[in-house]
């Protein structure tokens, strides 16, 4: 049995807006999930909805064999962290963080004892007299995060805790929260719509879009294989290029061809042939003296060690991830050729990956 299942989980406001359209999800004691998704997907209300800030309109949640649908927020057994650090101003850190263990009746020795121990793993021991506007902004996440997990609650629910942070400061609070993930192995839900946070914190992601589920799988599944054109164009900076064309043969030896005519291969496809889109990563296009893939340069986006070169050609417009070298001026021609080992194909009507 799953530690965490949601079952035809729904949420429709008073004003018929259907957040969460009858998802069903189930995560094991100990993973970390992000669900991952732009603006407005669902992924914060599936979040409070298990928290239970919000009440289901329809379907399940069972937490480790009970069922918490219409339980209050604190018979869940949840420790919730959010992006806005909702610390209590007047309270010292010492006492934000050891205010739900005097909540729940904890003894004053044992509250002293996990505070301090929760305290110096996140290195604020020093920082436990401070109030919170003496703390810089990822202290106060620190204290945030360390709340939740001084109750030693059976599952974390994180909604974009890094969300208000700087560069530097997200980065070693990244790696702060899944160290101590590790070591608790206690059940962590991750809301975020940064890809790079939901690639190194995952062990499985949930896209999501349009308050559905997309896909579930390892950061590897869902970049490599991603299941529809949404997830292929979502996930990664930038998403794939895609090419119209037709797939044409039968089952397991089928060829895709391009509109213009200028990619022609063949495709290991067992489903349907017809109308379709092949999908690739841009550091899957590479520039070749004999390519046959041709092309003029719209604009180079410099990024440091490689450049985002954009290149208008007869299949579309592709976008190919470029060692540094030489400027390529807006208007030279390139020619560009594909990894075709690398290749996703998509049906045109449905969107889904073959």
């Amino acid at each position: 049995m799953s530690f965490l299942a949601l079952e035809r989980l729904h949420k429709t406001y008073g004003d018929g807006t259907h957040a969460v359209r009858g998802i069903d999800l189930s995560v094991e004691k100990g993973e970390l999930i992000v669900l991952l998704g732009p603006s407005g997907c669902g992924k914060t209300t599936t979040l409070r909805m298990i928290a239970g800030l919000e009440l289901a309109t329809g379907g399940s949640i069972r937490l480790d064999g009970n069922d918490v649908t219409g339980l209050r927020p604190s018979r869940r057994d949840v420790g919730m962290v959010f992006q806005f650090y909702a610390l209590y101003p007047h309270l010292t850190v010492r006492d934000n963080i050891a205010f739900p263990l005097r909540a729940a009746g904890v003894s004053p020795p044992e509250i002293r004892r996990r505070v301090e121990d929760v305290a110096a793993r996140m290195d604020l021991g020093k920082l436990l007299s401070s109030y919170p506007r003496q703390l810089s902004g990822g202290d106060q996440q620190k204290v945030s995060l360390a709340r939740a997990i001084v109750r030693r609650p059976a599952l974390y629910l994180m909604d974009e805790p890094l969300g208000t942070l700087d560069a530097d400061q997200r980065l070693v609070m990244r790696e702060l929260i899944r160290a101590e993930q590790m070591a608790s192995k206690v059940t962590t839900l991750y809301v975020t719509h940064d890809q790079e946070e939901a690639m190194s914190l995952a062990d499985r992601i949930v896209v999501m879009d349009g308050g559905r589920i997309r896909q579930v799988g390892t950061p590897v599944e869902v970049y490599d294989r991603p299941a529809d054109r949404f997830v292929a164009a979502f996930v990664g900076s930038p998403g794939m290029n895609f090419i119209s064309g037709q797939v044409a043969g039968g089952p397991g030896k089928a060829t895709f061809v391009s509109e213009s005519g200028q990619v022609h291969i063949d495709v290991p496809l067992v489903e349907r042939c017809g109308h379709a889109l092949l999908g690739i990563r841009c550091e899957h296009v590479y520039e070749a003296p004999d390519g046959p893939v041709v092309g003029n340069v719209l604009t180079e986006e410099y990024l440091g060690n490689a450049s985002h070169v954009h290149v208008q050609t007869d299949v579309g417009r592709l976008i190919l991830r470029a060692p540094q070298g030489p400027a390529r001026p807006r208007g030279s021609e390139m020619r560009l050729r594909l990894d075709l080992a690398q290749i996703s194909v998509f049906d045109a009507a449905t969107e889904k990956r073959l």
